[in-house]
């Protein structure tokens, strides 16, 4: 696929190997890559008035000022390109004249004088089509044609248009976030509702017979009420107007009684529980909503199990979990191809690392590269690890390593304090960088490296090994861009030496009246190095309980452990791009800052 000045992307290519899930930040171009797959292979794209229009083309330049004065604009023009391989016996009977052939190991087009390798199986028939838009000057109007790339039979320089039912055996289906619920349902043209009766020659006697009992039906009859002003209104028009129709000239009914105007006010009621009544389909729940408008596609799907393209947006969007997975399941065992985008860790775990592209643009140009391609992770653990943070990390731009679950609840509430501390420092969550637990010191070398050949950056923090494998200090500095290995043995004990004792007791002594009454804590304060190791010995006894998250919570701003403080004020600064105006915020000067 090739994409040039369409929405948000410049340019951009892309080859799909089957089913491809696209992860990405927001605004990277995955909703724009679906709606450049509809244009092209969805049949009934086009036919929108307009079919395209100025915020479709890139930044909105259709027209480009002509270098030279006083000569006219040059015209704009968005292309986007996509080749099917083996499309199917009937698309081939039906295309004869316009096929080319791929070659599957290269990757590439076949052209002339390549006979000696255009056989199978590394050779496959595929048809080439692009969709072109632009802007027309004398009519002032925005146009848009699909065309077989491959036209032979055609003038040199002219391209022979796809018709919409070449377009139709492709089996194309795109299903928008929370775009489609609206009227999926409906009869309107083009729903999908009406899209299923067309496709199986249903000829329905409906529009004839709602349209006679609706004429016959009398209003007024049930609304006695409104009869004086309907005549008084009458009335009044006859002064103007001259009335000279038989009986009453005015009259009202429910609709327009046209076939259009049914189709829009037609609506499809659901009860879902016993004690509920209909209610239309549009009102029902958002999650409702989405599972049956997929279920609408599946009967579409299912009537061309030979040809199936399905693109889908965030199908996790107010479902639960395994209706996620079912989802999911469904596109990649009933559809020939599927293209999904998403941001859950239960659709994205489904998807093989080869088949998960993730997006990233600059500057307008979006590039993919898939996620089995990034160093340090196996398969296996890439899935094993998907629901437990690594997705969040790879759709942002910056991963935290940490080792412990202990640091993993601390870190964050430091950094929000930071946040919170007027310092000018933009959230890390907002910037893109994302917290992630390694499950112990052995692995953070490898998430390392993971993330860091994904193009992120990349920061760990994590305990005091004495004897550290040099290979394994030279894996940690070659892949992390702050590398912090802080002065203690565990975190636990960087907190009991780092924070003031007189915090660490107060906390000591809330355990002891509440969930740590078990740890042995005295009512009489000890010496301060009795108090510093009862603080350690209570974080250690209960890492999963958050306690040193709690006591980061409740401390003063100052009494935060200079470590972390320090590590964390190194993360911010990375995140850093360019601030506005030059400022890029102020480190505090005093208390956990000082000295620094």
């Amino acid at each position: 696929m090739n994409i040039e000045n369409f929405r948000g992307i410049r340019s951009a290519d892309f080859l799909f190997d089957g089913h491809t899930l696209l992860v990405a930040k927001s605004n990277a171009g995955k909703s724009t890559i679906c709606e450049a797959l509809e244009l092209v292979l969805g049949p009934d794209r086009l036919n929108r008035t307009p079919a395209i229009d100025e915020f479709d083309f890139y930044n909105a330049q259709y027209l480009t000022p002509a270098e030279v004065e006083g000569a006219p604009p040059v015209l704009t023009q968005l292309r986007v390109e996509v080749v099917l391989i083996e499309p199917g016996d009937e698309v081939l009977l039906k295309c004869g004249g316009h096929i080319e052939y791929w070659h599957t190991v290269e990757k590439r087009l076949l052209g002339q004088g390549e006979a000696a390798i255009n056989h199978a199986p590394h050779a496959v028939p595929c048809l080439r089509m692009e969709t072109r838009g632009m802007y027309d000057i004398e009519e002032d109007e925005f146009v848009a044609r699909t065309y077989f790339s491959h036209s032979p039979d055609e003038e040199e320089g002219e391209l022979k248009a796809v018709p919409r039912p070449i377009k139709r055996l492709f089996g194309f289906l795109y299903l928008r976030a929370m775009r489609t619920g609206s009227r999926a349902l409906s009869l309107e043209r083009g729903s999908l509702l009406d899209v299923i009766l067309r496709a199986k020659g249903i000829r329905t006697s409906l529009w004839e017979k709602s349209i006679q009992r609706l004429r016959a039906l009398d209003l007024e009859e049930d609304a006695a009420e409104i009869t004086p002003v309907l005549r008084d209104i009458e009335e009044r028009l006859s002064r103007y107007i001259p009335m000279g129709a038989t009986g009453h000239a005015t009259k009202l009914h429910v609709s327009e009684l046209t076939r259009d105007h049914l189709r829009k006010t037609m609506a499809f009621f659901l009860a879902l529980t016993p004690d509920q009544d209909h209610v239309p389909f549009a009102h029902a729940g958002t999650g409702t909503l989405n599972t049956l408008v997929l279920a609408l596609l599946t009967v579409i799907a299912e009537m061309r199990p030979e040809s199936v393209i399905f693109a889908m947006e965030e199908p996790e969007i107010a479902v639960p979990p395994h209706t996620q997975r079912r989802i999911t399941h469904y596109l990649l065992e009933k559809t020939s191809q599927a293209f999904v985008t998403s941001h859950s860790p239960f659709v994205i775990e489904r998807f093989e690392p080869s088949n998960t592209l993730i997006l990233s643009r600059d500057n307008g140009v979006v590039t993919a590269r898939k996620v089995s391609e990034a160093s340090g992770l196996t398969d296996k653990e890439f899935k094993q690890y998907a629901r437990w943070g690594l997705c969040e990390c790879m759709l942002g731009k910056a991963a935290i390593v940490l080792e412990g679950l202990t640091e993993f609840h601390a870190l964050p509430v430091a950094a929000r304090r930071i946040e919170e501390a007027g310092l000018g420092f933009m959230p890390l969550d907002i910037s893109g960088a994302t917290f992630f637990y390694a499950y112990g010191e052995s692995n953070v070398p490898k998430f390392g490296k993971f993330y860091k050949s994904l193009g992120l950056k990349t920061f760990a923090f994590y305990d005091l090994v004495v004897k550290r494998p040099q290979a394994q200090k030279e894996a940690l500095a070659t892949h992390y861009d702050i590398n912090s290995e802080h002065a203690h043995l565990g975190f636990e004990d960087l907190i009991a030496h780092e924070m003031p004792a007189e915090r660490l007791w107060i906390f000591l002594t809330a355990l002891r009246d509440g969930e740590g009454a078990h740890i042995g804590i005295p009512f009489e304060r000890p010496e301060e190095g009795a108090v510093r190791t009862l603080a350690r010995n209570a974080l250690k006894s209960s890492k999963g309980a958050g306690w040193a998250a709690r006591l980061f919570e409740e401390c003063e701003f100052n009494e935060l452990p200079a470590s972390v403080m320090d590590f964390l004020y190194q993360v911010f600064w990375a995140m850093i791009e360019k601030a506005p105006g030059g400022n890029r915020g102020q480190q505090p000067t005093g208390g956990a800052g000082e000295g620094r």
